[in-house]
């Protein structure tokens, strides 16, 4: 069967994961993996979404860690604050599967800003629990799409910390956990090399070459001693993931809005992941706008 460079980049993701894995998963790439992971070789995995749902098994794929589908088929919902307590802070955790706007040479992580943080030429959702995902799971895996533009030698802001300058950086600040041990994209698998932590390429898809993965790259590629070539879907792995696929755009499309909403010409469109990011920089939400009122009164 053919298939898409979307397609192998899912499926590679997937098969990483194990029965008995422990899952923080993200939105987006990283549910499509753990997922298809379930729905396959891994049915017993448990899945964890920041919400605080435990056990999930959506029957699509949820549009953010908000959707009902999570606490629908969750085996239970617990606060967020327990969740990042009890169950991310105590080491229950084994993988935390995240994706990003940029990552550098060395497995950081930036979804915060692209430019400088002061005067940013964009303003990412932020970190929202990446961050602690990072650095408090037993280790991370990474699926992003691979471009110059997303793969930089070194990333405008540090979202969630990899291995800083490389080395032992990690262990020197006093994180304990493995870190980015794994990033899966379009192109092929990279991992840490042992000493240095830069990424290398370890495994490269059907189709793709050195040379498209280097052209791709931000910074000047190593590849492995022995690369490995990644083998492809298999029409099993293919059927269910497209029947996952299909079923979430039937679900979603089916809530769809069956009318038109028209804005006035120049109507400004703003997003958020949550009323405030910790990172900063939220002076201009209503919010902010609020609390500050709040003071002045006071």
């Amino acid at each position: 069967m053919e298939y898409s460079t979307a397609e192998m980049m899912a499926v590679a993701a997937a098969r990483v994961l194990k029965n008995d894995d422990v899952c923080f998963v993200g939105i987006g790439a990283p549910s499509v993996a753990c997922n298809l992971a379930r729905l396959t070789h891994a049915p017993l995995i448990t899945l964890i979404y920041e919400s605080g749902t435990i056990g999930t098994k959506p029957d699509v794929l949820p549009l953010s860690i908000g959707d009902p589908e999570l606490c629908e088929t969750a085996l239970t919902t617990v606060s967020v604050p327990e969740m990042f307590q009890y169950w991310l802070q105590g080491g229950r955790i084994s993988i935390g599967f995240l994706g990003g706007a940029q990552i550098d040479r060395f497995g950081n992580i930036n979804s915060s800003v692209i430019g400088s943080y002061e005067h940013p030429k964009v303003r990412l959702p932020g970190g929202g629990g990446a961050p602690e995902i990072a650095s408090l799971c037993g280790q991370t895996y990474v699926v992003m799409r691979q471009a110059r533009r997303t793969f930089v030698d070194r990333v405008d802001f540090i979202t969630s910390f990899g291995y800083g300058a490389g080395g032992d950086h990690r262990q020197r600040l006093g994180i304990h956990t493995l870190g980015p041990t794994l990033v899966v994209t379009d192109l092929g698998l990279l991992r840490p090399d042992p000493q240095t932590k830069e990424l290398i390429v370890t495994s490269i898809h059907r189709g793709i070459t050195r040379e498209d993965i280097a052209q791709q790259t931000g910074w000047q590629i190593r590849f492995a001693d022995t690369v490995e070539q990644t083998p492809p879907p298999t029409e099993t792995e293919l059927v269910v993931l497209r029947d996952l696929q299909a079923r979430t755009e039937r679900a979603h499309a089916k809530h769809a809005a069956p009318y038109i909403l028209r804005f006035p010409e120049g109507f400004l469109w703003g997003t958020a992941s949550s009323s405030h990011q910790y990172e900063g920089g939220n002076t201009k939400i209503d919010l902010f706008c609020f609390l500050l009122h709040q003071v002045e009164l006071s």
